[in-house]
């Protein structure tokens, strides 16, 4: 279905079709915020419940809302249209969201949110734009909470791969280190490598931004190259961290990890992998041009 103006014959309906699309998007929008802004709010409370968990996700939110503002920026001379087939993604959303009103876990009605975006797309941008925003859409799944049952496999993982490989650089750097497990004992005092400390989340938005970043790359061999290379990138940039923290306790004592060089360490991870990536993904690019 085309939205389309029709010419002027002399009499008016006195109804704008255009206006009145603009409208009902408008509240059909509010209405979506309504519903969900409890769970936008709970998500919201995740994402910034410290750097450790799950802090990806705003950064993520956002790379998508740019990348969907410049794929409909190029596709704004098609004409506005409807697809039905918005229904197939909202309707099972809506169910997703009544299921979980009862259960009240939020993480069900955080799926149906982002289930739900691509059939408002359909019903209100049409199946041309929907397919061009449909990947960085789908994305948005990446930037959920994953339960720990579901992930404690891999933090323990990630733990004692930076125990390891911390306990193997610090001779380098004179430092005499004993492990165990995933503790480490310098002269200065005893580090337990954590699950905070297990660089999963840095790990999940290189990921995460990696997939995006493939997606747009116009050069295969560096798609593979971006997907090959985001998780060691994002193991080796937490084991730097690790490292540093370790060699701080060392040089200044157990008290450094008090301070704010513990948390500003942990957004170093993304500062450092995350451009990486970026470049990784835009470099031909621009030598091209």
């Amino acid at each position: 279905m085309t939205i389309q103006t029709v010419p002027d014959s002399g009499v008016s309906s006195g109804v704008n079709p255009e206006t009145s699309y603009r409208w009902i998007l408008w509240l059909v929008l509010l209405e979506f915020l309504v519903l969900f802004a409890p769970t936008m709010l709970w998500l919201w409370d995740r994402w910034t419940l410290d750097v450790w968990h799950n802090a990806h996700g705003i950064l993520i939110t956002l790379v998508v809302v740019y990348l969907v503002r410049e794929e409909l920026q190029r596709k704004k001379e098609l004409p506005v249209s409807s697809s039905p087939w918005g229904f197939a993604f909202l309707v099972p959303a809506m169910a997703l969201h009544v299921i979980d009103t009862g259960m009240n876990s939020q993480l069900l009605s955080a799926f149906a949110l982002i289930l739900s975006l691509p059939g408002l797309s359909l019903l209100f941008l049409g199946s041309k734009r929907t397919r061009s925003v449909l990947f960085p859409l789908a994305t948005l799944f990446l930037t959920l909470p994953i339960p720990l049952v579901f992930t404690e496999s891999i933090h323990l993982a990630l733990r004692y791969i930076a125990t390891d490989s911390v306990a193997w650089l610090l001779p380098f750097f004179n430092v005499p280190v004993f492990s165990t497990g995933t503790l480490l004992e310098i002269p200065n005092g005893s580090l337990q490598v954590a699950d905070a400390c297990s660089g999963f989340s840095t790990l999940y938005a290189t990921i995460t931004v990696a997939i995006l970043t493939a997606y747009f790359c116009p050069v295969v061999s560096r798609r593979v190259l971006i997907l090959l290379i985001a998780i060691p990138l994002a193991i080796g940039v937490n084991i730097v961290r690790v490292l540093m923290l370790t060699l701080l306790v060392h040089w200044v004592g157990l008290d450094v990890l008090q301070t704010s060089a513990h948390e500003i360490s942990g957004l170093l991870t993304f500062v450092v992998a995350l451009p990486i990536i970026f470049w990784l993904g835009q470099a031909d690019e621009v030598k091209e041009n």
